[in-house]
């Protein structure tokens, strides 16, 4: 629901000096005021001499800090809390008018309200007709809910319309009643975004934000103050990466020990160099592609240590990069400009297999929807299937082949791919629009954020750059410091609302960066080859996990006394590199998958 125009926000409508004058029902009579100095304000409670202040700081007014108390406790049901409050303290929530207003809205007596709502004391008629508009658009709704077509009419012509008040919205309401029949009128008001379901103590809370404050005290009042509190302490905290919500005991600060910076587990099941690595959008399970043809699915179990689950075996070439599925229960896995292979992750099972006879595959994307896929080939085509492998569409690209990347948008329309070594193209598949990334190196690769918004591209030089993608394109930060000659090396988002960016190196370390400021925070130091990849849990800012050239995988956590490091794979190794300390199935042997049967 709402008084006001769609384009303009509350206070400025509230209070807008520019609302067409209009002939009013007879219950609106306004009072002009005496006061010398103009105020449209509503007159302020009674008040006995200086106000009483509260706080160390005495910036706080007693009487607004009481009623705001008071609202709360009776939002959170504890009435006769805030009653004996108000007895007490001797400062009402509201008084009696207003009092008597509330109540004619909850019992649906709207034309009483409208009439109280003159006697309150408002000075500004703007704010009288726009809170006016939103009651008897309630008693329009209400009225065609019992089915009383005409005296809904009546309602908007002879009591709405003369308010000269969102005109845009009266003339909705009047197409609508003239276009639809009875049975479509609610349907019809749907569609154009009319929510005519809005229930009485919704209203009052429309009510709250049209009426100046200390009229109604708004809804929430005091845990939007909390939170805007707790939200300055959070955004002041440099290494704010908690895994557990601020306390309002105590001020909030992290230390750099929130940082994953302690090798927590090194996984060595793979035979050779590990590329590509990431976990599950629950967090729940890490992926690992290889160049000894094998991917993995690992388990993060309720220490937070990680299990081996599944060997996918099938690729006869090396498996450069996988994607989870948005549910998390199917897992695509692409080889090496040969084929793409879709898995069960529960069971292990290779469940499709999509090829092009002649052309090798070289990248792989979920949509959001989790019914279709897209693909990047070696022909520098993209193409779209859906599950069962048929081919949706398909379409000439202008990537390089030294960067297969790509990425679909979360809302499934905006597809990121490369259009030349320096450049990346967005493109909107609905509308076709095409806007572009240029960068003066050549790109190596580049990663989404969690909303959307950001992308982040790694360039040649040593350099990463971070891209407002929602309002731009538009370059907002740059990450260096790590190493890169030869190799495509990945970084990623990470850590709490992904204030954190991390970067493999072709120094044998991981780098952390202070995503706002571009600081350098943090080197991991560990593997003994190139860390080709990084992925950090999305579920729990204190766990990142680096893939190397040296074979392993390294789960880096926060420091805390008494952890110590654990190896998986590197005691007893069976002949493929599974550890036997991976997950079982019951017979106590480990679960290996192979997908070469089944198409």
């Amino acid at each position: 629901m709402g008084g006001f125009e769609d384009d303009e926000p509350p206070s400025k409508r509230a209070r807008a000096s520019s609302v067409e004058s209009a002939s009013l029902p007879d219950c609106f009579s306004f009072s002009k005021s005496a006061n010398p100095l103009g105020s449209t304000m509503a007159r302020p409670l009674p008040s006995q001499g200086k106000e009483v202040m509260v706080g160390s700081k005495g910036v706080i007014k007693k009487e607004e800090f009481v009623r705001i108390i008071t609202k709360t406790l009776y939002s959170l049901g504890y009435e006769k809390s805030g009653a004996v409050l108000e007895e007490e303290s001797g400062i009402t929530l509201h008084n009696p008018m207003v009092n008597l207003f509330r109540e004619q809205v909850i019992d649906g007596k709207w034309d009483n309200a409208v009439v109280t709502l003159n006697k309150i004391g408002l000075l500004d008629e703007n704010i009288v007709k726009s809170a006016a508009f939103l009651i008897l658009e309630q008693k329009f709704f209400e009225l065609l809910r019992n089915d009383n077509v005409m005296g809904a009419m009546k309602t908007l012509r002879s009591e709405i319309t003369p308010l000269g008040v969102n005109r845009k919205r009266v003339h909705e309401l009047s197409s609508c009643m003239i276009s639809c029949s009875p049975q479509q009128l609610f349907l019809g008001f749907s569609k154009l975004g009319i929510d005519s379901s809005t229930s009485r103590s919704k209203l009052l809370e429309e009510l709250e934000k049209v009426l100046p404050p200390n009229v109604m005290v708004p809804e929430r009042r005091l845990e939007n103050l909390v939170e805007q509190a707790l939200t300055v302490q959070r955004d002041a905290c440099y290494f704010h990466n908690s895994i557990d919500g601020l306390s309002l005991y105590i001020d909030h600060h992290c230390g750099k020990d929130q940082i994953p910076s302690r090798a927590l587990q090194v996984l060595r099941a793979h035979r050779d160099e590990v590329w590509f690595i990431q976990f599950s959008n629950n967090g729940k399970y890490l992926a690992s592609a290889s160049n000894d043809k094998s991917a993995m699915i690992w388990e993060v179990d309720e220490d937070g240590e990680l299990l081996l689950k599944h060997t996918l075996n099938g690729h006869e070439k090396s498996v450069m990069m996988v994607a989870w599925s948005p549910d998390d229960c199917q897992l695509l896995t692409c080889g090496v400009e040969e084929t793409i292979r879709r898995w069960d992750v529960e069971s292990g099972k290779c469940l499709h297999v999509y090829e092009k006879p002649g052309i090798g595959f070289i990248s792989c994307a979920w949509f959001p929807d989790g019914k279709q896929i897209l693909s990047g080939l070696t022909d520098q085509h993209f193409c779209i299937w859906d599950l069962d492998g048929k081919e949706v569409d398909c379409w000439k690209g202008q990537r390089s082949t030294k960067t297969p990347d790509f990425v679909v948008g979360k809302d499934g329309k905006l597809i990121i791919s490369m259009n030349g070594e320096k450049t990346i193209l967005l493109f909107d598949r609905e509308t076709k629009q095409e806007r572009l990334i240029e960068e003066d190196h050549t790109i190596t690769s580049f990663s989404l954020s969690e909303d959307g918004d950001c992308l982040l591209v790694n360039l040649v030089n040593e350099v990463i750059h971070l891209w407002n993608i929602r309002n731009g394109p538009i370059r907002v930060n740059r990450y260096s410091g790590h190493k890169r000659n030869r190799f495509v090396i990945r970084s990623c988002f990470g850590g709490s609302e992904q204030a954190f960016i991390a970067s493999g190196s072709e120094d044998s370390q991981v780098y952390i960066w202070h995503r706002a400021t571009g600081d350098l925070i943090e080197t991991l130091a560990g593997h003994s080859g190139t860390v080709n990849c990084v992925s950090w849990n999305p579920a729990n800012p204190h766990m990142l996990a680096s893939a190397s050239d040296d074979h392993t995988i390294r789960i880096w956590g926060a420091k805390k006394a008494g952890l110590k490091r654990k190896d998986v794979g590197s005691s007893s190794c069976s002949s493929n590199g599974i550890h036997a300390n991976g997950n079982t199935h019951g017979n106590g042997f480990i679960h290996q998958c192979n997908g070469n049967s089944t198409k």
